[in-house]
């Protein structure tokens, strides 16, 4: 039998191999070329001051002075300084009282308590409950504000309506200072958390429910098995917003009792507008807009690591 020579391979061309390893690159590139601008954008409004922020920390820029013109560095100074203040140990306490009470708790419970009900409730109800629940998100902060230090007030709207039962209301402002502005904040971003909340509710397979239904789980139960395991992704990101929405809360706080009586509701937004535009210490003052940073952050941290969304 005669053997048949074999063709000889063709020769590889030198530089070919690069050639084909360049070709996804240049379409990754050209895929990513359009985001640049957002990228600079955001870089320069968005890192950018939180950048100089952190660089004056560590600095004793004042608004006055010779401090005002040529900023000294002044090393962890103000951070020191931080640790020794009677001040900030309860602006912090106060920070995370605020946080904890109106965001995580209050807005997070009332608004999926809420999105349940609305989601039953008869479509009159539906649309007076859910016009009178958002007219407070959808209010400029300012105006919300004023309305929020009316109703606490002394004289105000809800001393009036406990007077007409017969009971005698105190002044919530001075007696009571870090519950009225927690009302306050849950009052006004309620709203938020049941619009997500109801938006992930709709999402979940009515069959799950029904089937539960008929297997005699209750609401509570369905609650508990079935639809917050089911929109746990959402209630990762609301909780995220929330906190951070809250955390940054000042003119709410400023408006209704300016930090006072005293400092008995001085969070660290107001404490750190006090030092920097009241006392002119904008490097102190900068000084503690990055604790809440710091802050800020590790919610965040705790939020992704102990609610991270399952890979689909």
């Amino acid at each position: 039998m005669t053997s048949v020579p074999l063709a000889p391979a063709p020769a590889r061309t030198q530089g070919s191999a690069p050639a084909v390893r360049r070709a996804p690159v240049r379409r990754t590139a050209g895929r990513l070329a359009p985001l640049v601008p957002a990228v600079v954008l955001l870089a320069l409004f968005m890192l950018g001051p939180v950048v100089w922020s952190f660089y004056g920390s560590f600095t004793n820029a004042a608004l006055t002075g010779p401090n005002a013109a040529d900023p000294e560095w002044v090393g962890l100074d103000n951070y020191v300084r931080l640790l020794s203040d009677p001040t900030f140990p309860q602006a912090l306490w106060l920070t995370v009282l605020f946080v904890v009470a109106s965001a995580v708790v209050g807005q997070n419970i009332a608004g999926l308590g809420l999105a349940m009900l609305m989601r039953s409730a008869l479509a009159p109800v539906r649309a007076v409950v859910s016009t009178l629940v958002v007219t407070a998100w959808v209010l400029p902060e300012i105006v919300a504000a004023f309305a929020a230090y009316a109703f606490f007030h002394a004289d105000g709207t809800m001393n009036s309506l406990l007077a007409n039962v017969g009971i005698s209301g105190p002044d919530w402002l001075f007696e009571h200072p870090m519950l009225a502005v927690i009302l306050a904040n849950v009052w006004r971003g309620t709203a938020f958390s049941m619009m997500v909340y109801s938006a992930a509710i709709a999402e979940v397979p009515p069959e799950i429910t029904e089937a539960a239904t008929v297997d005699g789980a209750g609401p509570v139960q369905r609650l508990v098995w079935i639809i917050l395991p089911t929109i746990r992704r959402s209630i990762s990101t609301n909780l995220m917003l929330t906190t951070l929405q809250t955390l940054s809360v000042f003119t709410l706080i400023y408006v209704m009792t300016g930090g006072g009586p005293g400092t008995n509701s001085s969070t660290l937004p107001i404490l750190a507008y006090q030092e920097a535009f009241k006392f002119a210490q904008v490097g102190y003052g900068t000084a503690i807009a990055t604790v809440m940073l710091v802050i800020g952050a590790v919610f965040s941290i705790v939020y992704i690591r102990s609610l991270k969304p399952e890979v689909d």
